[in-house]
This record gives C-alpha cells, structure tokens and sequence, in this order.
C-alpha cells in the first residue's frame, strides 16, 4: 500500500510540475518574435486580414510579429509547416475554411486539421450573398427556388472555383431547397463577377465585398445572404434562413491557429490580446468597411464550429460527389 502511495504522490508531484511550468511559460510569454504563417500569396484577403491586427497584437504582447507568406497546395504547405513546428506559441497559423475544413474532404492533406493545430480564436466572418443578373426574373430566394422548380435542368451558378465555400453553399442551398443549381466554376472571384455581370451566367455565390458595388449599382440583384444576421452592408436583404430555408447559416472565415500541444495558457493569452485587438475602432472598422465581421471567440467555441464545419461540408462533398479534376 506504501507502495502505491509513494507513486501516487509521484505522479501528483509530476502533474503539478507541468501545470507550473505551464503557468511559468504563460508568465513569461512571449519573450521573442512570434511568426504567423499565411498559406497564400502577398497580397490576397486572408494576407490583409492577417496584417489588419499585427501591429496592434504586438504592441499588446510586447513583441515583434513577423507575418510570412508560404503559398501553395490549396494553402496546405503553409499549414503543415505550423502542423509540425514546435508547440511554444512562437509559430501560428492564419487559417482559412476553405483548407482547413473543405479541402481536406477533396484532396489528400499532410495534416489532419482536426489533430494538429488548436483553434485560438476566429477573427471574423465573411458573409456570403447569393446574387442574380437582373435578366433572371426573381427578386428573392422565394421567388428563385419557385422558379428553379419550373427548371428539371436547373439553374447556373459561378462561384470561385470547386470546393471552395460558395460553391459548397451553392450545394447545400440546392439540398435544402429542393432544387436543382449547376455549378460553373472559374479560378478566383474576378471573372466569376464579371460573367455574372454581362449575364454570362444567371447566380453567383461568393463573398459580400466581391458583389457589394455592383448591387449598389444595380447591375446584380441580391436573393439572399447566408448568415443567420443579416449583413451590415445590405440590412434590408433577407437571409436565407429568413426566406425559406429555415436554419441555414454559411459564412467564411479566418482564424488563428497554434500546433497542437501548445500549453493552453498560451493559447488564452493569445485569444485574450487577439479578442481585445479585434475591439479596437481602427481595426474594428477596417474589418467591417470590407463586409468582414469581427468575432474574437473562445478557443473552444472556435474548435466546436470547425468540428461542426468539418462534418458538414464532408457530408455536402459526398452527397454532392464533387471532385476535383
């Protein structure tokens, strides 16, 4: 019996050592320059959101941040290099849904992003909004899914190229519906929108700020956005869940990440400062002036949406046999 509680009181002492030196590495982080990896190209969307709180965060941790671009394979190579990197905190990962919970279900991934990265926090939303060439005669999603009824062949609808999160919204939209929408991909937003434009294609699904000065303008009529809210850059366009199809709720988004195994006392402090920057008017506002909505969240709550978004768009992938060619 003396035995066992000798080991016993090993293992309390042992379990009591690592939480104080866990409490001990949070005291004292971060003491150097921290690196964030962004999986695309200088210059892209999730690069700015990125650089939007990099000055700010670093003047909270008293730190130098180091943002670095490492593009390629759907943003897979970028994030593999923070799967692998060691767990202090000092290499995160700004991550993206489009390759952390969809392109996994479409291609074979060097990580498994459920395993390797702990979700810090979500930075924000893009909502999505479904828009029509005003040739199509239907001013709402009412109207368009009555209408796709009387199309067996189904309607057209571009989005940013296979797998991304519009085209899967497309899908899951037509699921929910009832209806039939053919999806024509392009390689990026720019001539998706400018075919949507001309009337080169019918329906479009992507991102608010891609759309938002041609609707203002006219030239597109918005159906319907896809978050539960309804946008701050369109309020008086329904949401899908308000037009129809009850609790349907898409968006986009971009996080942080850190390699698994990280002490959770980093991870709160981190989420705590990114949570605080988010607050900031400056970098508040330069969010929602390109239609992004700050969140800030828990890394809890960040790690139940990514497990629920992992799930379900693997659902759509395979009820919807989408692949990529």
């Amino acid at each position: 019996m003396k035995r066992y509680q000798k080991l016993a009181l090993q293992c309390l002492a042992c379990i009591s050592f690592i939480f104080s030196s866990w409490h001990v590495c949070a005291q004292e982080y971060p003491n150097r320059t921290i690196k964030i990896v962004v999986p695309w190209p200088p210059g892209g969307g999730g690069d700015a959101v990125v650089r939007n709180i990099s000055e700010k965060l670093s003047e909270r941790l008293g730190q130098s941040i180091v943002v670095e671009n490492k593009p390629g394979a759907s943003g897979f190579i970028g994030a593999q290099q923070v799967a692998i990197a060691p767990p202090d905190g000092y290499t995160l990962l700004m991550g993206f849904d489009g390759s952390l919970v969809v392109a996994p279900h479409l291609m074979k991934a060097p990580f498994n992003p459920l395993v390797d990265f702990i979700p810090v926090t979500k930075l924000n939303d893009a909502t999505l909004i479904l828009a029509a060439h005003p040739s199509l005669p239907v001013k709402n999603l009412k109207e368009l899914i009555a209408y796709a009824k009387t199309k067996p062949d189904g309607i057209n609808f571009g989005s940013t190229g296979v797998g991304t999160t519009p085209h899967l919204a497309g899908e899951l939209l037509a699921m929910q519906a009832g209806i039939k929408l053919v999806h024509v991909p392009y390689k990026g937003g720019g001539q998706a929108v400018t075919d949507a434009v001309s009337g080169q294609i019918p329906l479009i699904f992507t991102v608010v700020p891609t759309v938002s000065g041609f609707v203002k303008q006219g030239l597109l009529n918005p159906i319907a956005v896809s978050s539960l809210k309804r946008s701050e850059v369109f309020p008086e366009v329904l949401t899908m869940s308000e037009s129809g199809v009850p609790g349907f709720n898409v968006s986009s988004w971009y996080g942080i990440f850190a390699p698994a195994k990280t002490p959770k006392p980093i991870i709160d402090k981190l989420q705590k400062e990114i949570a605080y920057v988010l607050t900031i008017p400056e970098v508040r506002d330069k969010y929602l002036k390109s239609a992004f909505v700050p969140i800030g969240n828990t890394s809890q709550e960040f790690s139940d949406q990514i497990k629920d978004d992992y799930a379900r768009w693997g659902k759509v992938v395979e009820q919807a046999k989408i692949k990529i060619e």
